[in-house]
């Protein structure tokens, strides 16, 4: 009855319905100038698709998975553009560099905690070595933020397999936030983190292009609200005892539809790390903050298999053009992080440490005197 009563809590926990929390939006908190889109997620970009796995067992695991794949069709067949930008580099991103040294993605980005980025670049490539029978070489794109606090981390408690459910799992439509999947057992600014997403959709005079941002938040700083300085207000900002740290990291993975190569993928994913500095992050010394762009748009994907000789060519945004979607990129990454921490509740997890939801009423009588 016990086992039994943790997979009904794993269940629940991978529902949309999982948390009841209202997002800071419905508050009347408005995030910037651009509107949203539909779900105010990064499943507004088109084909865009999202998969939790949430893994929360007796009283020490609190962990799990989060997969986010940039098409549903087959990703090493189709690679997209893609760029990623380090904040700061203390962190474990397999298969970096040949983003970097390329250009593009070829399998689902798979976030996790810290010592299972080896079960996650097991499963990424094993389901896509399923999907494609002449691979000889697969580069996985995982992430991670160290869950250890609430998360018995050091038994690696996430396996290929759980990374290759959460990849099938993985779905179009509403995402869930909080304490679940990647975010399960995540601290943010002292509370309790999570996964948090949002999006922005450019009005039709700027190409009427979506950007959508999903954060595995789980790093330090003086939280700051839509300006107002919620941790310096409560008391729960780094430093304020000499004692105090303020270390942890942040993963941001973020799409669009825009037709955009690396090189302006990487100039967003750039901006991306302003909005982390708009909630009051501080990229400390301790801290893995890496943002990994991409863009679902079809008439750049790059073939795996092509005519040797072959030239490409392919429409895209120019220089002059980047600055609306430089501002959708800030604007969702901020309201992504700060969702997490409304949609977060609660836990209590390894060695009996606890964290506390962010106290949301205290929170939205600031923001009104404010």
């Amino acid at each position: 009855m016990k086992h039994l009563n943790y997979l009904i809590t794993i269940l629940l926990l991978s529902t949309s319905a999982a948390f009841s929390q209202e997002r800071p939006r419905e508050k009347g908190i408005i995030f910037g100038v651009l509107p949203t889109g539909s779900l105010n997620a990064i499943t507004d970009v088109p084909g865009v698709k999202v998969g939790h796995f949430t893994k929360i067992e007796g009283d020490n695991i609190r962990t799990g998975v989060t997969a986010i794949l940039p098409h549903g069709g087959n990703l090493f067949q189709q690679k997209v553009p893609a760029a990623i930008y380090v904040g700061n580099g203390f962190g474990k991103l397999a298969g970096v560099t040949q983003v970097q040294e390329l250009g593009n993605i070829e399998t689902p980005i798979i976030l996790t905690n810290t010592l299972s980025v080896a079960a996650g670049i097991e499963g990424a490539v094993r389901y896509s070595l399923e999907r494609n029978e002449n691979a000889q070489s697969v580069n996985a794109v995982v992430g991670e933020t160290n869950d250890g606090y609430l998360n018995d981390i050091r038994g690696m408690q996430i396996s290929p397999e759980e990374v290759i459910q959460t990849i099938k799992s993985a779905e179009s439509g509403k995402v869930t936030e909080g304490n679940v999947g990647a975010g399960t057992g995540t601290v943010c600014f002292g509370w309790k983190g999570g996964i948090g997403t949002a999006s922005r959709k450019l009005p039709e005079s700027l190409g009427g292009y979506t950007i959508g941002v999903l954060v595995q938040t789980n790093f330090g700083g003086n939280l700051q609200i839509d300006g107002v300085a919620v941790g310096e207000e409560m008391g729960r900002y780094p430093f304020r005892d000499a004692m105090e740290k303020s270390d942890g990291s942040c993963m941001i993975v973020l799409a669009t539809d825009a037709p955009v190569l690396e090189r302006n993928l990487e100039r967003m994913a750039k901006r991306a790390i302003m909005g982390l500095a708009k909630t009051g992050g501080i990229a400390s010394n301790g801290s893995g903050d890496y943002v990994i762009a991409f863009s679902t748009a079809e008439g750049l994907r790059i073939p795996y298999s092509a005519k040797s000789g072959a030239l490409e060519s392919g429409e895209f945004i120019r220089n002059d053009d980047m600055t609306s979607l430089f501002l959708g990129v800030i604007e969702a990454t901020e309201e992504a992080i700060v969702n997490s921490l409304f949609a977060a509740e609660t836990m209590t997890g390894n060695q009996g440490h606890k964290v506390e939801q962010l106290p949301v009423d205290v929170v939205m009588n600031l923001m009104k005197k404010n």
